[in-house]
């Protein structure tokens, strides 16, 4: 079964041959090679796509220059400019690849025309919206509520686990808000705790 079909069957189990046909026929490979981008930002890419192997970070570039990471994604992802796709507009972020990476990409316009042809994919469309969304919230909670050790807490006891084991730690760091040197310290810190 393509890895794609198979998280689509996640969210609508009764996805059928006949409706997932028009969907497999749109999509594409795409290898992205360490530090290539699948978006940056100042670029309009209409596109989704299910990571089958290899790492991404999504980061914010800031105007000092500074890069912000949000968010990482491993086999199994969706991964996309989202907002890009909804408004039409150039993107606000990037996505890069962190190790060689292979995709199945699609464009989000046959995505729209699925979802008027074929009920399924709106009922996929919303319960994928509303899965990113409890993610981003609870990212955005994280981040004003809890203190760095909190968040590095939270980290050990997420089912994220796959950061602390494939992601360098300054790029961790980076994901928590707080410097290499302070993830040391915080680490040393819990470690001797327990």
């Amino acid at each position: 079964m393509h890895p794609l079909r198979a998280y689509l069957l996640r969210f609508v189990p009764e996805l059928t041959a006949a409706d997932w046909q028009p969907f497999a026929e749109a999509l594409r490979s795409r290898h992205l090679a360490r530090g290539e981008h699948f978006v940056q930002a100042g670029e309009y890419r209409p596109e989704l796509a299910l990571l089958l192997s290899g790492a991404c970070r999504l980061y914010y570039p800031r105007p000092d220059g500074e890069e912000r990471t949000t968010y990482f994604f491993f086999e199994n992802h969706l991964l996309a400019d989202y907002s890009g796709c909804l408004t039409g507009r150039p993107s606000q972020l990037s996505i890069q690849a962190l190790t060689d990476t292979e995709l199945t990409v699609f464009d989000y316009a046959v995505l729209r025309r699925l979802y008027d042809k074929r009920p399924v994919y709106e009922r996929f469309g919303r319960l994928v919206a509303e899965y990113h969304l409890l993610g981003t919230d609870a990212r955005l909670v994280e981040q004003l509520l809890l203190s760095p050790e909190e968040r590095y807490r939270a980290l050990l006891t997420s089912g994220k686990t796959k950061i602390l084991e494939r992601i360098p730690q300054h790029l961790v760091a980076n994901y928590l808000g707080i410097t290499p040197v302070s993830l040391s310290r915080i680490r040393a810190r819990v470690a001797r705790r327990g």
